[in-house]
């Protein structure tokens, strides 16, 4: 089980790094955010403001995924001794600190890469000269406010839930978790984009944040599981 998470953290790292160097160095997501764009009307395929699937892509789903976390909280905390709990107990603590630290890593790395989002740049009547996470901005260029746009800090949420992948059991039921998180979290990323928010490679460059950050928390959760295991027992 280590051997194989600690695999799997190369092989996403590698990955990570891989599609970063696509997006970095060709135009794609230039291309495919221009069919979310009317260059006639200037306006988005989606209306950020309107309010049903505001409710249902944003807010709604924040909210939700809140309120799962503080559910895994409270019965970590006063439902521990609960046979169903005990039975999960690695799993639940892998997936509440995946709630946590998903959106806090990638909501960090937001703050200080400075990049601006689709509807920020000129070529889609912003304001911002395009700029890729490690390109920097024309000398001539006067910025008045910092932009946060890199990574996609609001389907980090759901890209968290893929670590439901380490709660079950069996392969079967893995997999249909595993499914649903992207589902979610992809819905998420997909209503950002088509909206102006976010290009594909900040969706695309979180989820494999989110699976390299769950996997090295698994990776603890297991020494930490390993330690407690040889602890000698206090005579």
């Amino acid at each position: 089980m280590q051997e194989n998470n600690n695999k799997q953290i190369v092989i996403t790292a590698f990955l990570l790094i891989a599609v970063i160097a696509l997006f970095q160095f060709s135009n794609l997501d230039i291309y495919i955010q221009s069919f979310f764009y009317n260059f006639d009307k200037k306006n988005w395929l989606i209306d950020k403001d309107e309010p049903i699937l505001k409710f249902f892509f944003y807010d709604g789903i924040k909210n939700l995924l809140l309120l799962f976390g503080v559910a895994i909280l409270l019965s970590l905390i006063f439902f521990r001794k609960n046979s169903l709990v005990q039975e999960y107990k690695k799993g639940l603590i892998i997936v509440l600190l995946s709630a946590i630290f998903v959106p806090v890593i990638i909501g960090s790395l937001k703050a200080i890469t400075n990049t601006p989002c689709p509807c920020n740049i000129v070529y889609f009547n912003g304001t911002y000269p395009e700029k890729k996470v490690f390109d920097s901005y024309p000398k001539d260029f006067v910025q008045k406010s910092k932009v946060k746009c890199w990574p996609a800090g609001h389907a980090s949420g759901g890209f968290a839930l893929m670590a439901l992948f380490f709660l079950f059991k069996t392969p079967k039921n893995q997999k249909r978790a595993l499914v649903a998180a992207l589902i979610i979290a992809w819905s998420m990323g997909t209503y950002k984009m088509l909206l102006g928010d976010h290009f594909i490679s900040h969706t695309v460059i979180t989820m494999l944040m989110a699976w390299l950050i769950i996997l090295i928390i698994v990776k603890f959760v297991q020494i930490k599981q390993r330690e407690d295991i040889e602890k000698p027992t206090k005579i």
